[in-house]
C-alpha cells in the first residue's frame, strides 16, 4: 500500500469537511441575525390598542401592557394574559 496516497487523501477529506462546516456555520448565522431583527422589530411595534396574532392563530387587541404580560382582549369582554413572546405578528 502507498501510505502517502492515503495520507493526502485524508487530509483532502478533513479540508473539505471543515470548509463544510464553515460553510454551514455562516449561513446559519446570516439566518439567526435575520431572525433575530424580525424578533425586535416586531417587538417594537407591541404597543397598547394594536391588534396582534398570537400563537395558535388567536387574534385580539391590546388592552394592557405589564413588562412581559399583556392582556389581549379576543372577543367584547373577555380579556387574557399572554407573554409578549408568544405574539406571532402585529396586524
Amino acid at each position: 500500500m502507498n501510505w502517502e496516497v492515503i495520507l493526502w487523501t485524508s487530509v483532502t477529506i478533513g479540508v473539505l469537511l471543515c470548509v463544510a462546516a464553515l460553510i454551514v456555520t455562516i449561513i446559519s448565522a446570516r439566518n439567526m441575525k435575520k431572525s433575530r431583527d424580525s424578533m425586535q422589530v416586531l417587538q417594537e411595534q407591541i404597543k397598547v390598542g394594536a391588534k396582534i396574532m398570537f400563537g395558535g392563530g388567536i387574534f385580539g387587541t391590546i388592552v394592557k401592557i405589564n413588562d412581559d404580560k399583556i392582556d389581549v382582549e379576543i372577543s367584547k369582554g373577555v380579556v387574557i394574559t399572554i407573554l409578549r413572546y408568544a405574539i406571532q405578528g402585529v396586524c
